[in-house]
């Protein structure tokens, strides 16, 4: 009987965008989540601190909800879990180091006691409702990462998560193809495959050839202090800076909370080999010579209030930059904070230090499998039908065009995208129709609270300015007692602008007299008529549109 039903595969997020992964599987009573990210706002998200996925449709099937399962412990898979669970809590799934950083951001939440977290190792299975979720190990730009293959009632789905394959990983476990090779012969269902270097030919380099670079750094910088900086999680980088700190006979201080915590959750898992005595704390960095001190931090994204950024803008407590600093950003720039990265490269540069980045030398490796990688896995799973995932519009077309080059027909590949329902069955695949999707924008502890029209206000609010028009009006008479009195902010400097602010409070005041005079003291026909008045006059004469808020009193 159930060979006729079908599952439904969800993707809410990590489709035509790179972030906010979040896929939703669902088969008859049962629904498992697999990751749940969060992604950076966009340049015109003003004083958004982060996007989550909309989960409106979890509301639907909250009682089929029988776990999460993730991937890896990058934000973009596990950093929207703590505003999940608040809604639901239901269990988690991860590896060690995964639920480890996981900890870390359900503490800041107050979450801790309540969360019910579940350690899995990989080549271990865990059987939630209909589906057995089986955790496959792979290699990544952060320790512990997995593929996960479901095992469903219509067959096997498997799904990658971000992954390259490195022949010499830092932690010495391979990616492991052996395992995704025997699903294959046995038959895979669907492929769910990362498509973040899908447009990049060859191979990634293996993470061990930055140790080659690291060691040629520290022997050129001799007599400088060096300083370090890379993502939180990347802890096989971190080991092989740490190990040359130690070859170079120099201590290391680590800077930026992400990567004490990090750091932290990973030594205490045994993820990380410190040599005793080299890790001093970063109060400690005034006792040593500069030449023997390593400074890790983060705000390799040039991020505006990481440790490196107030570190190149002389905003840090505790470390200045000096004429004889040896700077390594050893990070690629994350599409949109090029900018960002340049004005940081900028102000080092300025203050004297050395600076190595990317485009210079091989100081940083990618996390994510290029084409042969992925073209390696497509003919390893061979695959029924394939979806790309985790990619812009465009890494997902050219991961269908490999797809095509080993074999693949274009009807058995879907191009989805967030909010569609992709029904599944053992011989069938089609796009079914939609659910509600989108982005959740959080600020402060606001969670979905900012929405298109505050974000278009602000936007006004920053680009024009605002005019606010007070004025009191008498209950009994309905004349006007007091005012209008203009107020000025972000539009001009009002001690240079007398002038134009008598000329805007005598349009303001006419239209006032016009209601009075006529009778007509109707307040949204007043304030409609203050705005368009006011605004067009501005207009006139500045050529800008500033905000126009009459605020009316009554007396």
């Amino acid at each position: 009987m159930k060979k006729n039903k079908t599952l439904k595969v969800i993707p809410l997020g990590g489709l035509h965008e790179i972030g906010k992964n979040l896929t939703v599987f669902e088969y008859e009573n049962d629904v498992i989540l697999l990751d749940c990210g969060m992604a950076f706002p966009d340049d015109d998200m003003l004083g958004v601190d982060i996007v989550i996925p909309d989960i409106t449709y979890l509301h639907k099937v909250a009682d089929k909800i029988r776990g999460i399962v993730l991937t890896h412990g990058h934000e973009d898979h596990i950093g929207a879990i703590p505003y999940v669970l608040k809604e639901f809590n239901v269990p988690v799934y991860g590896t060690r180091l995964t639920l480890g950083i996981l900890k870390n951001k359900l503490k800041e939440h107050g979450l801790t006691n309540s969360a019910k977290l579940n350690t899995l190792e990989a080549g271990e299975s865990i059987r939630l409702g209909e589906f057995r979720a089986e955790f496959i190990h792979t290699n990544h730009s952060i320790a512990d990462a997995v593929a996960i293959a479901l095992h469903t009632p219509v067959g096997v789905l498997l799904h990658t998560g971000d992954f390259k394959i490195d022949p010499t990983p830092i932690d010495g476990d391979m990616i492991d193809l052996a395992r995704i090779g025997e699903l294959g012969k046995k038959g895979v269902l669907a492929l769910f495959s990362d498509s973040t270097n899908a447009d990049r030919p060859g191979f990634t380099m293996s993470e061990s050839s930055i140790g080659q670079t690291f060691d040629h750094l520290f022997e050129k910088g001799t007599d400088k202090r060096i300083i370090v900086a890379t993502f939180a999680s990347n802890i096989h980088r971190v080991q092989q800076i740490i190990n040359a700190a130690e070859k170079y006979k120099r201590k290391v201080a680590v800077s930026g909370r992400s990567m004490v915590n990090v750091l932290n959750a990973a030594i205490e898992l045994g993820y990380m080999n410190i040599p005793k005595n080299t890790l001093i704390d970063i109060d400690e960095i005034g006792r040593y010579p500069k030449d023997k001190l390593v400074i890790v931090t983060t705000g390799s994204q040039g991020e505006e209030m990481s440790a490196l950024t107030r570190i190149a803008f002389s905003a840090h407590k505790k470390i200045n930059i000096e004429p004889t600093d040896l700077v390594i950003i050893s990070a690629n720039p994350i599409p949109g904070n090029e900018k960002a990265v340049s004005n940081v490269v900028n102000e080092l540069l300025k203050r004297g230090a050395e600076v190595v980045h990317e485009k210079q030398d091989n100081v940083h490796v990618s996390g994510h499998a290029c084409q042969q990688e992925l073209m390696m896995i497509l003919s390893l799973a061979k695959p029924k039908y394939f979806i790309p995932v985790h990619g812009e519009y465009n890494h997902l077309c050219r991961h269908r065009d490999l797809a095509l080059k080993t074999g693949m027909e274009k009807k058995d590949i879907f191009l989805m995208e967030i909010g569609q329902v992709l029904e599944l069955s053992r011989n069938s695949a089609k796009i079914t129709g939609t659910v509600p999707s989108g982005k959740v924008l959080v600020d402060g502890l606001g969670v979905g609270d900012v929405g298109n029209i505050v974000l278009r206000d602000r936007k006004h609010l920053a680009e024009d300015g605002i005019i606010i028009v007070v004025l009191t009006i008498d209950k009994t008479s309905r004349e006007c007692v007091a005012g209008p009195d203009i107020i000025s902010r972000g539009f001009v400097y009002v001690r240079e602008s007398e002038d134009l602010m008598d000329a805007v409070r005598a349009v303001a005041d006419g239209v006032v007299q016009q209601c009075v005079n006529g009778r007509n003291i109707d307040w949204t026909t007043l304030k409609n008529g203050i705005k368009n008045e006011v605004g067009g006059f501005l207009f006139n004469k500045t050529k800008r549109r500033p905000m126009i808020l009459p605020i009316i009193m009554e007396v």
